[in-house]
């Protein structure tokens, strides 16, 4: 057997890594986004469970676990949805009662419930 010369192992290792690379990074595109909530989503939710909960570096901890818990549940766009309807049923009249009839709107509700729940047996 005759060794690798070296010209040619220095273009087959690269090759060899950048191959590996792609694939790698397409297989982490193809993959669903474990942390796809923007920041400020994240910190409005801390902001306001530490308004409830104490301005403590404690209730810190606890809320920014929480919206990592929910996060880990429930893709942003579904929790957009239902913090919508939370907003929009708030209003009265007849807008209002579009979002508090229609059972699409309360299975969102439920499926934030249930994150939510899940993130205080976690987290509080």
């Amino acid at each position: 057997m005759h060794p690798i010369p070296f010209r040619r192992t220095r273009l087959v290792l690269p090759a060899l890594a950048l191959g590996t690379a792609l694939s790698l990074a397409g297989a982490a595109a193809a993959a669903p986004q474990a942390n796809d909530y923007p920041t400020e989503a994240r910190a409005e939710y801390v902001f306001a469970c530490m308004a409830v909960n104490g301005q403590s570096q404690d209730a810190l901890r606890r809320c920014s676990c929480s919206i990592d818990e929910i996060a880990s549940i429930l893709p942003f766009d579904d929790y957009v949805s239902a913090e919508t309807v939370l907003r929009m049923r708030q209003g009265g009249g007849e807008a209002g009662a579009m979002f508090r009839g229609a059972p699409a709107m309360r299975n969102m509700l439920a499926d934030l419930r249930r994150a939510q729940a899940e993130a205080e047996m976690l987290c509080f």
